[in-house]
C-alpha cells in the first residue's frame, strides 16, 4: 500500500500541518505546477494561506524528497510528486505545458557523461521542448 500524506510527511521528519496535506494534495491531482497555480489551489481547499507558506512548504518538501522541482529554462519552477525514479520531461516552448517522459533503457544518448571530474553521478536530468498539441496549431 502507498503511503498517504501523513505517512510521507511524518517519514520525512516533517510535522503534519493543514498546508502541508493541502500542498501535497493538490500536486498529486495536478503535477507539473507553478508556486502560483498551488497557492491558488490549496486556498480553494483550505481558505487563506499566504504565498510565502505554500512556498515554505514547498521548499521543505523539496529539500525532503517528497517533491521534485523542475526547473525549465525561462519558465518558472515546477513541482511534482512522482519522486526517485529519474524520469524525464518534455516541456511546451510556448506555454510551458509539462508532461512526464519515462527514462529511455538500454543506449540512450547522453545520459552517461564522457567524463565525471570525480563527481559520483547519482541522476541525469532532461528536458525535451517542442509544442504541445494546442500551441501547435495556434496562429504564430
Amino acid at each position: 500500500m502507498t503511503p498517504g500524506p501523513r505517512e510521507l510527511l511524518k517519514g520525512a521528519g516533517l510535522r503534519v500541518t493543514a498546508p502541508r496535506l493541502a500542498v501535497l494534495d493538490w500536486l498529486a491531482e495536478h503535477p507539473h505546477a507553478t508556486a502560483d497555480q498551488v497557492a491558488e489551489g490549496v486556498r480553494a481547499r483550505l481558505g487563506a494561506v499566504s504565498t510565502q507558506a505554500v512556498y515554505d512548504v514547498l521548499h521543505a518538501c523539496a529539500r525532503t524528497g517528497l517533491l521534485r522541482r523542475i526547473e525549465p529554462a525561462g519558465h518558472p519552477a515546477r513541482y511534482e510528486t512522482r519522486t526517485g525514479d529519474n524520469h524525464h520531461h518534455l516541456v511546451c516552448r510556448a506555454c510551458g505545458r509539462t508532461r512526464d517522459v519515462d527514462c529511455v533503457h538500454g543506449a540512450a544518448p547522453c545520459l552517461e557523461p564522457s567524463s565525471t571530474g570525480g563527481f559520483t553521478v547519482d541522476e541525469a536530468e532532461v528536458l525535451f521542448w517542442g509544442l504541445c498539441p494546442d500551441c501547435q496549431g495556434a496562429p504564430g
